[in-house]
């Protein structure tokens, strides 16, 4: 699947099948969603959940927290804007397959 792709699947009411937890948290928070992007960016103790929880709790405004989890999973702390960092997040984890 493509960004773009990604990107329209966001209009409907599911992620499409398939998806990682990682990309479902990212497609949850698109939605607007960010309780159920936290639960699914937790489901996995992976490199990618712990990323996408960084950048959540980041929106979040929890610096704090989300430098925790940069660190656990052996990332800089995101200095883009939130809407970057997302499409960094998702464009990464979608050529990851």
């Amino acid at each position: 699947m493509d960004l773009q792709t990604f990107r329209d699947s966001i209009a409907k009411p599911q992620p499409p099948a398939g998806l990682s937890a990682a990309l479902q948290a990212l497609w949850w928070d698109a939605k607007g969603d960010w309780n159920k992007a936290h639960e699914r960016a937790q489901e996995h103790d992976d490199t990618a959940g712990m990323h996408v929880h960084a950048y959540l709790h980041r929106k979040e405004g929890d610096q704090s927290n989300a430098e925790y989890w940069y660190r656990r999973c052996g990332a800089a702390p995101s200095t883009l804007t939130l809407d970057a960092e997302w499409e960094e997040l998702a464009q990464a984890l979608l050529q990851q397959g």
